[in-house]
């Protein structure tokens, strides 16, 4: 195949992989699936039919902001709305097809509603309170001798009313409570899940469950407004998006107008874009029809993409290297960079993997393409410096900055804190949104919203006598641990542990199977078997815990494997804020070691592409550097986390890029310096606009890159400066 056949195939490959993009549209998601891995979870979803994890939080007011729960025309209504949400009545706007619809809604007034029907007394028939609460039920439903139907209505109703609501019959017991009156509260808030056609969660977006109630509200005499860890998720998806939208054409405008300038030829810059855009489309194409799930986070990748783009045109364009070496130089630098990139493939945060194969996919499509389709392109549009004659000296003076240059870098990571935030919502909305704020107020009006959900996964067979006792052993152990939340009545505490009931009469010969085969899904609690091929796994027991303090979920952690193993139990635990507190604890522990193994692999590629142990060295030594002193800005200027760990590999990919170009025996001319410092700045002038972001991973990411391309651009001339210019011919 000639060269120019070689260019037709590659163009036609990219246009055929970008026209993918129509044929499997995809949309950028944000969910904690995306950022990390749960293997509890994981194994939950695979192995059970019943637990839902992503319940969604709706909170619920009447129009006029007037009682709600006391009020018996409004209860009425509200149990009519939910009946027709259930039977699929209202769920048109939720979603963008029909293979999606909302399966349960739990909410306290339904569990009401069983409560009286156990005493033979219907809510929905009723013209008045008094038609339930009379004769008077003095023990309401939390007493010892109360219906299981009360205890859930009265579980109910102290989770999904706020704190300040008064029990009434609910629980006398409460304080200013009286078993003669309805529950009084001007809200409370509905637990929603969605599936789809085969009875699975559904993959939906979060922000489509904001349209929905949004037209429900609109529909009906009630407010609803959605809340909770998912509907943060779905804010910070918007900003992104808006984010993406509002920034990416006005990059490439500004890059064109700086590569512009820089190549001082607009063609070069227009066929540059052009080229870089196609091979965005390509990729976004190609990950989309193999199934590959795009994370917003993912996105940050763009302008990535395009700021490696832009080196090949300056070196091909304004160096006075020949073609050959600029061959090697880019050749060099691609497999440096990808390879301190690629160390994330084996990051255990599903979010850094993910980064990591869309930003070497394009890394490596920027060099084909800048190799086998533009080269020919750039050299037509180049100064020819092919006479030029350049001795090469060493000077004791000018080498002298290169190690201060080191020293320097080192200087910032060493002075820098070394605190780690861990991996949560929080990361991903600007600080002072008032989401944040919202959700502070949720978790200190209800009890269900200040915690967060721990899961506990235990192996037992299902027919197990000896596993079933051994299990709930453990539970009533586990009960006594004080970062669970209680349900206190006044008159005793009900810890919050959703597994194995515990009867206190004695079943003769009970099994899980036995105890779970039948067992009633309260409206938090769901049944906790765990099954695969009709056989049990085990049970999945959930938590809530006090979801405030990292440090503690830790702990917590520690504690339950600690008591798995005293009860000679086999299990796992993770959750939300547990998995990402052990996320952010492995990190700090880490990170400096994955900096280090980077550098590593860098040296070990170096030196099999330039076989000279010196240049291989310098370049792993100054990737190290540049990682270690990008990891201590991380922490300056902003939070440390694993957040930012990609932006701190791609500045250490840049950086071996960037000594890759200095480290060669040809000695660096003024043209090779602004072939340099032009693809430096033209880099720069695109994360300097992503900086800009709102969106904080983007903006972070931004911020960090333009630091780390400054960094490595200066290094990489200190480098330079080792050998001088005595003698320059054209």
């Amino acid at each position: 195949m000639n060269p120019k056949q070689a260019r037709i195939s590659i163009i036609l490959v990219l246009v055929l992989c970008s026209g993918l993009v129509f044929i499997f549209p995809t949309e950028p998601v944000l969910t904690t699936e995306v950022l990390f891995d749960d293997k509890v979870i994981q194994r939950i979803e695979k192995e059970s039919n019943h637990l839902e994890e992503n319940e969604l939080i709706l909170i619920i007011n009447h129009d006029d902001g007037g009682s709600l729960t006391n009020n018996l025309t409004r209860v009425k209504s509200l149990l009519s709305l939910e009946q027709d949400i259930i039977n699929n009545e209202n769920n048109i706007a939720l979603l963008n097809d029909n293979s999606a619809y909302i399966a349960t809604v739990s909410s306290p007034l339904n569990k009401w509603s069983d409560a009286f029907n156990s005493r033979n007394r219907s809510l929905e028939n009723a013209t008045k309170w008094a038609d339930l609460l009379q004769p008077t039920l003095e023990e309401g439903w939390c007493g010892e001798n109360s219906t299981s139907e009360e205890r859930l209505a009265f579980q109910s109703t102290l989770l999904l009313l706020p704190n300040d609501a008064k029990m009434n019959v609910a629980c006398p017991a409460f304080s200013g409570s009286s078993a003669s009156q309805a529950p009084q509260s001007n809200e409370l808030i509905w637990l929603i899940t969605v599936k789809d056609s085969n009875n699975l969660e559904a993959d939906v977006r979060w922000s489509m469950i904001l349209s929905w109630a949004e037209k429900i509200s609109e529909d009906s005499e009630f407010q609803i407004e959605s809340a909770g860890v998912n509907m943060l998720f779905a804010k910070a998806q918007k900003i992104a998006e808006d984010d993406l939208s509002s920034i990416l054409i006005p990059s490439l405008l500004f890059l064109i107008f700086i590569l512009t300038i820089g190549l001082q030829n607009w063609k070069i810059s227009l066929v540059t874009i052009a080229s870089v855009t196609l091979i965005i489309l390509a990729e976004v194409g190609i990950l989309s029809a193999v199934g590959f799930t795009i994370s917003i986070v993912d996105v940050i990748a763009i302008p990535i993409i395009m700021g490696v783009a832009v080196d090949g045109a300056f070196w091909y364009c304004k160096s006075s290297r020949k073609k050959e070496e600029v061959r090697s130089m880019l050749l060099i630098a691609m497999i440096t960079t990808i390879s301190a990139v690629s160390l994330s493939l084996i990051s255990p945060i599903r979010a850094q993997r993910s980064l990591a194969v869309v930003m070497i996919i394009g890394i490596f499509f920027d060099w084909v393409v800048t190799r086998f389709l533009l080269e020919d392109f750039y050299l037509s549009k180049r100064k020819y410096y092919e006479n030029l004659k350049i001795k090469k000296s060493f000077d004791n003076k000018t080498s002298m900055f290169w190690p201060i240059a080191l020293v320097i870098l080192a200087s910032i990571s060493i002075i820098s804190p070394t605190s780690v935030n861990i991996l949560d919502v929080k990361q991903f909305l600007p600080e002072d949104d008032p989401a944040l704020n919202k959700l502070e107020v949720l978790q200190s009006k209800y009890l269900l919203a200040s915690g967060t959900m721990a899961w506990i996964i235990i192996d037992a067979d299902g027919d197990s006598t000896s596993d079933l006792i051994k299990i709930q052993t453990f539970q009533k152990q586990l009960s006594y641990h004080p970062s669970i939340i209680s349900i206190d009545t006044g008159i005793y505490q009900t810890p919050l542990i959703m597994g194995v009931p515990n009867y206190e009469g004695e079943i003769e010969n009970a099994t899980i199977n036995i105890m779970l085969d039948d067992f009633d899904n309260s409206f938090i609690h769901s049944n906790p078997k765990l099954e695969k091929d009709g056989v049990t796994t085990g049970v999945a027991i959930s938590v809530l815990i006090d979801g405030g303090f990292a440090d503690a979920a830790l702990e917590f952690g520690d504690d339950v494997k600690l008591l798995l193993d005293e009860n000679e139990l086999n299990g796992e635990i993770g959750g939300q804020l547990i998995s990402g507190a052990q996320l952010a604890k492995d990190f700090g522990e880490n990170r400096v070691y994955q900096i280090l193994f980077a550098g590593i692999a860098v040296f070990i590629v170096s030196f099999v592409l330039l076989r000279s142990p010196i240049r291989a060295s310098r370049i792993a030594v100054g990737t190290i550097a540049i990682g270690a002193a990008v990891d201590g800005m991380a922490s300056i200027i902003g939070t440390r986390g694993v957040h930012t760990a990609p932006a701190v590999l791609l500045g250490m990919g840049f950086a071996a890029d960037y000594l890759s170009h200095a480290s060669g025996e040809h000695p660096s001319t003024k043209h090779d310096n602004y072939a340099r410092w032009g693809a430096a700045i033209s880099s720069i002038s695109i994360f300097l606009l992503l900086g800009f972001s709102v969106f904080p991973p983007a903006q972070n990411t931004g911020r960090l890159l333009t630091i780390s391309i400054l960094f490595a651009a200066i290094l990489a001339t200190c480098l330079s400066l080792t050998y001088i210019e005595k003698e320059e011919e054209e």
